[in-house]
C-alpha cells in the first residue's frame, strides 16, 4: 500500500472514529482514504473548511473519549499549533500526523525534515511536550499509529506522527493487525454525558488562578518525566565498534543505512543510529551506541535541526559533523558514503 493509506486503515483498525482534515500535498491521499472508510466502518469523516477547524474539531471529538485525528503537511500543522496546545492544556488524547514537505512557506511538496524543532520543542505555546513518532517505512508507520493512539490514552496527551512525502507516497508490503474490539475506559474524565450519575467532567484548558495552573502544568510534567524514562526508542545498526556512528531518522535513515552496509562490507568501522522517537529522544540509546565512537555524522533532510538533540545527549563530548539536504532535496547513498570516507578516510 502507499504509506499515506496504509496510515489510515491502520487508524480505523485501532479504533480512530472520528477523522478531521483538510487537504494538501503530500498527504491528501490519507483524507481520500478516510472519505471512502470512515463510514463504512463505523466512524465519522469530515472535510473541514480550514486547518484551524479541523483541529478544533479533533478537540472537541476528544473530549468525548473517542480516538480522534487528523493529518497534514508542514504549513497545515503550523495552522493547527494552537489547537494542539489547547489539547495538551486540556489532557486530551489524539493522534496528529504530519507527513513533511520543503519550507519555510508554502515551500515545495516534496520531502523534508525541516519541521522537526517545531515538533519537539516548539508544538504550540506554552509548557507542555507531545509524544512525537518517527517512522521509516510503511509497515513501521502502520505499527506506530496503534502505538500512537495506545501512548496518547495511556498519558492523556496528544501524539505526532512525523513522516515525510517520501514515506507518504512509497508503496510498500505492509500487515495489518487485526482491528481492536476493546479500547480503554475514558468514563472517568470524558465528557461523554453523566446522566445525572456522576459529577460533570469539565474539558478545559484555562485556568485564571495562578498557583492552580502552575500545579496543573507541574502534574503535566511529573506524566512527561513517566514518558521519558519508560516511552524511548531506537533501532542501533552496526554500531558495535563503530569509530563513526551516523545519526538518522525516518526516510533519511534509510538512505544513510545503505551507506553504512555499504561501508562496513569495506571494513569501514561505521554504524547508524536510528531514533524512533523524538520526544522524548532516546539519551540512553544514543550513549550506548556511541560508547566506541570518535566521530558522530548527523544526515538530516534539513538545515540541520535534530543535531542539537544529538550533541545534547552526548553533552558535546563526540565531535559531530553535519550533512544535510533541504528543500525538497533527497540526499543520496553516495552522498552520505562519501561523507563517511571524508571523516574515516575510507577503507583501511
Amino acid at each position: 500500500m502507499k504509506g499515506n493509506e496504509a496510515l489510515a486503515e491502520a487508524a480505523i483498525r485501532c479504533g480512530c472514529k472520528c477523522f478531521f482534515g483538510y487537504p494538501i500535498t503530500p498527504q491528501t491521499e490519507l483524507s481520500a482514504y478516510m472519505a471512502k472508510r470512515m463510514e463504512k466502518s463505523g466512524g465519522v469523516f469530515l472535510q473541514a473548511e480550514s486547518e484551524i477547524a479541523a483541529i478544533n474539531m479533533v478537540l472537541g471529538a476528544a473530549s468525548t473519549g473517542v480516538r480522534a485525528m487528523t493529518s497534514s503537511s508542514s504549513p497545515g500543522v503550523s495552522l493547527k499549533a494552537e489547537g494542539i496546545s489547547y489539547m495538551a492544556g486540556s489532557d486530551l488524547p489524539a493522534v496528529i500526523i504530519n507527513v513533511q514537505r520543503g519550507g519555510p512557506g508554502l515551500g515545495s511538496i516534496q520531502p523534508a525534515q525541516s519541521d522537526y524543532f517545531q515538533a519537539t520543542k516548539a508544538m504550540g505555546h506554552g509548557d507542555f511536550h507531545i509524544i512525537v513518532y518517527a517512522p521509516c517505512s510503511v509497515q513501521e508507520m502502520v505499527d506506530v499509529v496503534t502505538l500512537a493512539f495506545d501512548k496518547a490514552d495511556e498519558y492523556r496527551t496528544p501524539v505526532m506522527i512525523l513522516a515525510d512525502g517520501l514515506l507518504g507516497q512509497m508503496m510498500e508490503p505492509v500487515t495489518f493487525p487485526e482491528p481492536k474490539t476493546e479500547l480503554p475506559d475514558k468514563s472517568d474524565w470524558a465528557a461523554c454525558g453523566h446522566k445525572n450519575e456522576r459529577e460533570h467532567h469539565i474539558i478545559n484548558s484555562l485556568f485564571l488562578d495562578a498557583p492552580l495552573l502552575e500545579a496543573k502544568v507541574l502534574e503535566r510534567f511529573e506524566r512527561y518525566k513517566k514518558i521519558e524514562e519508560n516511552e524511548t526508542d531506537a533501532e542501533i545498526y552496526m554500531c558495535d565498534g563503530a569509530e563513526l556512528v551516523i545519526t538518522a531518522y525516518g526516510a533519511t535513515a534509510r538512505v544513510a543505512k545503505s551507506a553504512v552496509t555499504k561501508a562496513r562490507n569495506e571494513g569501514i568501522k561505521v554504524g547508524l543510529f536510528r531514533p524512533k522517537t523524538l520526544w522524548p529522544f532516546p539519551v540512553k540509546e544514543l550513549r550506548e551506541a556511541t560508547k566506541d565512537a570518535k566521530n558522530i555524522l548527523d544526515v538530516e533532510m534539513s538545515m540541520g535541526q535534530m543535531i542539537y538533540d544529538v550533541k545534547l545527549a552526548t553533552e558535546c563530548k563526540i565531535p559531530t559533523s553535519f550533512f544535510g539536504r533541504t528543500g525538497g532535496v533527497i540526499p543520496t547513498p553516495a552522498e552520505v558514503y562519501d561523507e563517511i570516507v571524508k571523516l574515516t578516510g575510507g577503507a583501511k
